[in-house]
């Protein structure tokens, strides 16, 4: 699978840009601010149906402008998927595949696998929980619409459970039997969710060992595990051994919407412990992991969108990621950097067709 043709119009700092791609490495180089990442932004915008960077729609059209439309052309199976995501202000965003408009945006999720590793990625490492849940739920899906299906009826019934507590507090009033029909609801979605990514990170941790151990060459003891209540107990059980505590909080305290990954390095939080290279290192075999799990079971070549890789990292493990792209494991790829010299020589080492984008 990979993109052929890309058109832009009225998207971040584009009024109108069309590029056609080699199907194997397209680098686009220039100076910050120019819009290397935009562009990028734009194919992981079609794949998934939002900004990578930016989920506010309204933030990515062009300044003084009311609407976007990105529009591509991949090619898939030996078949040609026309993609359209078009957004006006005061309209609800379109999705189109061939001329049709999804329904709901979800069932494109997994459609056209893509997998980027940016910079912004360290929010992985910085931020809260909600962030690392929404990274294993996002692989997930890619491969699994079952998956997503359920966690879209579990994060629904959450909020309805949420509001009922907020009710019987505002009321002052309290009806054990309706809470009962939500605990049950959110135990059976969320015991499958948690299987689910039991399995999933089971899968995972060989595969990033691995990764992190060719980029790093070095003997660091790296780490990956997953947190739940529910390695704890039986959902149902916690969700009614804390109702007291969710009626004074007034929401649910307990659930697989509490979930998290734990990153460690040497048995220390690489947050805290980890220097900029190592966790940029330990980042970048994460999403690497990422594609080789999401090529394992969608059986399609994900898209590889590699934004700034090679900042903060020094040239031996830049070398040892350029070794690992070097194969047939890998289908579409593109690189945006500062210097075009770096770059070409970079690519050149890995015998495959490439274009070079200036912007």
């Amino acid at each position: 699978m990979f993109l052929r043709h890309l058109s832009l119009v009225n998207y971040k700092n584009f009024d109108s840009k069309t590029l056609e791609f080699d199907p194997v490495i397209n680098c686009l180089v220039g100076d910050n601010g120019v819009g290397k990442t935009n562009i990028l932004d734009a194919i992981y915008h079609l794949c998934f149906g939002k900004s990578y960077f930016n989920p506010v729609a309204t933030q990515n059209i062009k300044h003084d402008t009311d609407f976007f439309v990105v529009d591509g052309e991949f090619e898939k199976e030996g078949r040609t998927e026309k993609i359209i995501c078009s957004f006006k202000k005061g309209s609800k965003k379109i999705i189109k595949r061939n001329g049709k408009a999804y329904e709901k945006f979800s069932e494109h999720i997994g459609f056209l696998p893509l997998v980027i590793i940016s910079p912004s990625d360290r929010d992985l490492i910085l931020e809260g929980s909600e962030t690392r849940r929404k990274f294993m739920d996002g692989v997930i899906s890619q491969s699994d619409k079952a998956y997503l299906q359920t966690l879209i009826k579990y994060n629904k019934v959450l909020v309805q459970r949420n509001s009922l507590l907020k009710y019987f507090v505002a009321n002052h009033t309290f009806d054990p039997n309706t809470l009962a029909i939500y605990n049950e609801q959110l135990h059976n979605l969320g015991t499958e969710i948690h299987k689910k990514r039991v399995d999933f990170i089971d899968s995972l941790i060989p595969i990033f060992q691995k990764q992190y151990a060719h980029i790093s060459e070095k003997d660091e003891q790296i780490t990956l595990s997953y947190e739940s209540q529910l390695s704890e107990g039986n959902l149902l059980n916690l969700l009614e051994r804390s109702i007291d505590k969710d009626r004074a909080l007034q929401y649910t305290s307990v659930g697989i919407h509490k979930d998290d990954l734990n990153f460690m390095i040497g048995g220390h939080p690489i947050k805290k412990f980890g220097s900029q290279g190592q966790q940029k290192s330990f980042l970048i075999a994460l999403k690497l992991a990422q594609f080789h799990f999401i090529k394992e079971q969608a059986s399609t070549t994900p898209i590889l969108l590699l934004d700034d890789i090679f900042d903060k990292l020094d040239e031996n493990r830049v070398s040892h990621i350029v070794g690992l792209v070097k194969d047939d494991n890998f289908g579409q790829i593109f690189i945006s950097d500062t210097h075009a010299e770096r770059t070409e020589n970079v690519v050149k080492t890995i015998h495959q067709s490439y274009k070079i984008f200036t912007l």
